[in-house]
This record gives C-alpha cells, sequence and structure tokens, in this order.
C-alpha cells in the first residue's frame, strides 16, 4: 500500500559560500509556536486512544530581537519601555509623585511677616532733618523720641508718625570733640601693634574722668574718625590729644605748627646708669645743657630751639617746638643721658592736671591749645 511506503524528504543544501564576500547580519527570525502539550497529571503516554486531551494555549510570538542590541540599519540603542507606576516592583520603584500644587504647604512654607513700617532714621533723612549718618548718632544718643518714648537704633514707625528731636541735637551736630587721655605705659598712640592696646580703645564711657566738667554728653559717634593729633611712645605716659577737628589736628602736628609741648624727664648719665639706683646723679657739664638747648643735629636736620632745665638732681624739663620721632630720648643719647621715664604734661595751654592715667575727658569749650 501507499501508505506502507517509507517517506523520503529531501533537505535543500546551502549554497557554498563565498569567502571574498562579506558575512550578512541578519534580524534574527521568530521562532515558531510551541505545540500544546497534555495538561493535567495524566501524560500523554498513559492517555487512552479515545480520550481527549486538553491543549495549552500557544505561547505569544516573540518580538525580533535587534542585532547587538541596537535597532537595525539605525545603530543606536532602543529606549527602555516604560511601565506604569503600579507594575514596577522592588525596592527600586518610585511612587508616583503629585503635582506640586496638590501638596499641602507646611510651616516652613508659610511667608514670614515681613516688617511693617519705615525704619526712624530714614524718616528724619527723607524729612530733611539730618543726614542718615547724623539720625543714627541722634538715635545712639538719645535725642529722639516717638510717641514720648526714647527709640532705638533701627525702630520703625509709621511714615506719618510724629518725631521729637532734642534740641541738643543740632549742637552735638556742629561740634567735633577733641578728647584729652592720660596715656599709661604700654598703650600705644596710634594702630594695634604686636598684641598692644591702643589708646583709642581706652575712651569708653567708663574710663571717663568723673571730674570732667565739659557738660558734653558721651555716645558712640564721638568715637567716630577719632584719631590721635601727635604721638606718644608706648613707654611714655602723659597727654596725648585724640580729635575730629582737622583744625585742632593741623595745629599740633602741622608742618609749620609752634605749639609747645612740655615734658619731665628723668635721667641718668650713661656711665652712672649701670651703677643702680642707689648711686648719686652727677650733673651734666653746662656746655652739653647748652647743647640740648640748640645745637644739635637729627636725620641731617638741625633741631630747633628748646628750653631745658633742671628741676631736681635727676629730672629735666624739655620744652619743644616741634615733635621728631623719638626726639627727647635721641637727643639725651648725643650728650650722654639715658632717658628712665618720659611723662608729657603740657601741649599748648593745655595741661594734664589731675587727670588719672588711663582715664579721659573732653576739651571745654573755654580751653585752646
Amino acid at each position: 500500500m501507499a501508505s506502507d511506503r517509507p517517506k523520503i524528504s529531501l533537505k535543500a543544501r546551502a549554497p557554498a559560500r563565498d569567502p571574498r564576500r562579506p558575512p550578512v547580519r541578519g534580524v534574527t527570525a521568530p521562532r515558531p509556536p510551541v505545540a500544546a502539550k497534555p495538561a493535567g497529571p495524566q501524560r500523554k503516554a498513559d492517555a487512552g486512544p479515545h480520550q481527549d486531551v486538553p491543549a495549552r494555549p500557544p505561547k505569544p510570538a516573540r518580538p525580533p530581537k535587534p542585532a547587538h542590541g541596537r535597532r537595525a540599519g539605525t545603530g543606536q540603542t532602543p529606549p527602555a519601555p516604560s511601565l506604569p507606576a503600579a507594575s514596577r516592583g522592588g525596592v527600586h520603584a518610585t511612587p508616583e509623585r503629585r503635582p506640586a500644587a496638590s501638596r499641602p504647604a507646611g510651616p516652613d512654607q508659610t511667608p514670614s511677616a515681613a516688617p511693617t513700617g519705615v525704619r526712624i532714621a530714614k524718616l528724619i533723612t527723607e524729612r530733611g532733618l539730618a543726614s542718615r549718618r547724623e539720625a543714627d548718632e541722634w538715635i545712639e544718643a538719645g535725642y529722639v523720641r516717638v510717641g514720648g518714648r526714647l527709640v532705638v537704633l533701627g525702630q520703625r514707625a509709621a511714615p506719618d508718625a510724629v518725631i521729637d528731636i532734642d534740641p541738643r541735637a543740632r549742637q552735638e551736630q556742629a561740634r567735633r570733640v577733641t578728647v584729652l587721655l592720660h596715656k599709661p605705659l604700654g598703650v600705644v598712640s596710634g594702630q594695634a601693634e604686636d598684641g598692644h592696646t591702643p589708646a583709642l580703645a581706652l575712651v569708653r564711657a567708663d574710663t571717663r574722668w568723673a571730674e570732667d566738667g565739659s557738660g558734653i554728653r558721651f555716645h558712640d559717634g564721638h568715637l567716630r574718625h577719632l584719631a590721635p593729633a601727635g604721638r606718644l611712645d608706648i613707654d611714655s605716659t602723659g597727654l596725648l590729644v585724640l580729635t575730629q577737628d582737622g583744625r585742632v589736628a593741623k595745629r599740633l602736628i602741622g608742618d609749620e605748627t609752634r605749639v609747645e609741648k612740655e615734658y619731665l624727664v628723668r635721667v641718668a648719665l650713661v656711665g652712672a646708669a649701670a651703677e643702680g639706683e642707689g648711686a648719686p646723679m652727677q650733673r651734666l657739664p653746662e656746655a652739653a645743657l647748652e647743647q640740648l638747648r640748640h645745637g644739635l643735629v637729627l636725620d641731617d636736620v638741625p633741631l630747633r630751639p628748646a628750653r631745658v632745665s633742671w628741676i631736681n638732681d635727676d629730672q629735666l624739663r624739655v620744652v619743644l617746638r616741634e615733635g621728631r620721632k623719638r626726639q627727647i630720648r635721641r637727643m639725651c643719647e648725643l650728650v650722654g643721658l639715658k632717658v628712665l621715664a618720659l611723662k608729657r604734661v603740657r601741649i599748648g595751654r593745655v595741661v594734664l592736671g589731675a587727670l588719672p592715667p588711663g582715664q579721659w575727658r573732653y576739651l571745654r569749650d573755654d580751653e585752646s591749645f
């Protein structure tokens, strides 16, 4: 019978590959669906000839896989498929965020309340009563009131607030103060040097002389632009002038100044100084004393005439009309004297008096240099 004949299948043979032709990379063809298998615990071999075996549903065909992970013909990597948030599993799944407008505002997102009113110093300036710096000085000095109460720096008020200014503020506006300080040892006249205290740091409310009779009310505005007019060495004491007034500074330290400066100088002969405090002081020869008065030269510049006289056996009074750096000490060295102590007691017509070391007072209106 025809059904008993063996079936012979012929498989087409692939043609021989040309070695000179470059290999062609194609897209992998999809796999054919897998044949249905019997479901259930019974195997196909145990099924009877007349028993129907339910078949599994066919698997969906896979999409063609691009060669080397890139799109065929484009050379680009395909983007990863976007999955809905609900289908993303694992700890790396990011929950869907709600829009920013739908989230309730927390307590830190509440806007802070803006300060109300206008700064009182600005109101004073806008009304043409003073400059901004002067308004700040008046407030610091306690000359400004709003509603009968003293105001503080930075305080605000309504734009139409009634501002009362003490009449003394106008007087202070025109005043440029001058301070007289008794500089102690170890304090420098100008800027701080090598950790030493500057003289300006001693001008405070608590170091003001209790017997100051100037009647000037101290406030922090008096410290602005307060500078020394002249200097005293760190190892000298006595009267030091600090001023805001440029006219005072020019009178005391200008090139043409003729204001006298008086010093008390305790000295010893250079040879006798090594013998100790108990050695008797030997008087300087009169010729050397005349040299101190006139005839010495410092830095190739002749010195102006000076008044020099003995107060006692070891102390000189020296009156100068100029102020070179360490002038008295260098003058004494030229005639064989060593300065042991130096104190300035007068500048012009202003004397140090009973002002204690480390304290200060204002220059009075009836005083001048």
